[in-house]
């Protein structure tokens, strides 16, 4: 038996990380994002669209309403915070209770959605709604809500999506779906990315073929020297899913720099797609 083979078999014993309430397979995704941008008009149009609503029931956190649905075969949870009451004057501006708001669904959910209003600029809240979902390592989609109100030409949408990209440094793996909750215009397409992300949140590559990926790409571009001694991986496995995280085993797990790691979750990327999925690294040292 190969290495890989029984790195594969040492991670599938592993205890799962977090049972979920509602089984195997179901996708759990909540709207966040600042007061006024469209959350609730956008969850009537996902939950509007479809007509086999199973149920709304109590979630885990106090005043919540998870609301389960089906489509194609596929059950989903959408996370809703709207019933919790404020507390105490910290929570009395609607920034701070915005935030408290996302927080609370955010850490229930697999995908976090952030909504914003295309009409509107970017504001340092909707930055720190994201960074937040980011923080937690939650899969990210990027919706522009308000499309149809906007004045546009043919660069218009490039453009918002440069403006999106420059103020979301931090999210460049999530995809963006620009579209209108109160005219139902390209719900269906948010639908499909939440199924495509989801599935990218939850991918497990072989060890071998990780492996032979992170090779190549040293061969390409060796690690940089640290006090003269160059940094060597020896071998690589995922450890888990939701997101995707990775073992490197190496001989300096101190001092491997950021800029390396990243090319190498570049070239992850790259040979898997996981679009909308944040790639986690965990760096130990070869004994």
């Amino acid at each position: 038996i190969g290495v890989g083979d029984l790195l594969d078999k040492v991670v599938s014993l592993l205890p799962e990380k977090r049972k979920d309430p509602y089984g195997e397979g179901v996708i759990k995704f909540c709207l966040i994002g600042q007061p006024n941008v469209g959350k609730s008009t956008l969850s009537n149009a996902i939950l509007g669209e479809e007509r086999t609503i199973v149920s709304d029931i109590p979630g885990t956190t106090r005043d919540s309403i998870d609301t389960v649905f089906t489509r194609n075969q596929q059950k989903y949870v959408v996370i809703d915070t709207a019933g919790i009451r404020k507390l105490g004057k910290i929570y009395e501006s609607a920034e701070k209770y915005s935030v408290l708001r996302a927080m609370q669904a955010i850490e229930r959910s697999d995908i976090a959605v952030l909504v914003l209003d295309g009409s509107k600029e970017i504001t340092e809240q909707d930055k720190r709604i994201a960074g937040y979902a980011r923080e937690n390592n939650r899969a990210m989609i990027i919706v522009v809500n308000k499309w149809d109100i906007v004045q546009k030409d043919d660069k218009t949408m490039k453009e918002y999506t440069e403006k999106i990209k420059n103020n979301f440094q931090f999210l460049d793996f999530a995809p963006v779906i620009f579209l209108s909750a109160l005219n139902k215009q390209r719900i269906h397409l948010l639908l499909d990315e939440i199924d495509n992300v989801y599935e990218n949140f939850s991918r497990k590559i072989p060890t071998n073929i990780l492996n032979d990926i992170l090779m190549d790409a040293i061969l390409i571009n060796q690690p940089p020297l640290f006090n003269g001694n160059r940094i060597k991986l020896s071998y690589a496995t995922q450890e888990s899913t939701m997101p995707p995280s990775f073992v490197l085993f190496v001989n300096d797990e101190k001092h491997m720099h950021f800029s390396y790691l990243r090319y190498l979750e570049n070239q992850i990327r790259n040979t898997f797609h996981f679009e909308g999925t944040p790639l986690k690294f965990i760096l130990r040292k070869k004994e």
